[in-house]
């Protein structure tokens, strides 16, 4: 865990809990999201191959996760480090902002 804090310049084990706790509730929510907006695309496993509908689906988790990401880290008091962190996320994925 001191390897983590130091890379991510983390000061207390309250704060690096707080990361995880944001890290977790994002990527649920992000999934649980998914549901329902396939669903109001009209999209779901009876209509659309199995494959496509979940291609389709974890494309579309992609930008969800980036928005709860930076809000819950906002919610949680860690809008600076979730927002540095999606930055740096980004750009290794080649997306500027």
């Amino acid at each position: 865990m001191e390897k983590l804090k130091q890379r991510w310049n983390i000061k207390s084990n309250f704060q690096l809990f707080i990361i995880f706790l944001v890290f977790a509730i994002t990527g649920s929510s992000a999934a649980k999201l998914a549901g329902p907006l396939m669903d109001l695309l009209h999209l779901t496993t009876e209509n659309t191959n199995l494959w496509l509908y979940w291609f389709l689906r974890i494309v579309l988790i992609f930008p969800i996760y980036q928005v709860l990401l930076v809000f819950f880290g906002w919610l949680f008091g860690e809008f600076r480090f979730f927002w540095d962190f999606e930055k740096k996320m980004l750009k290794k994925m080649g997306i500027k902002l």
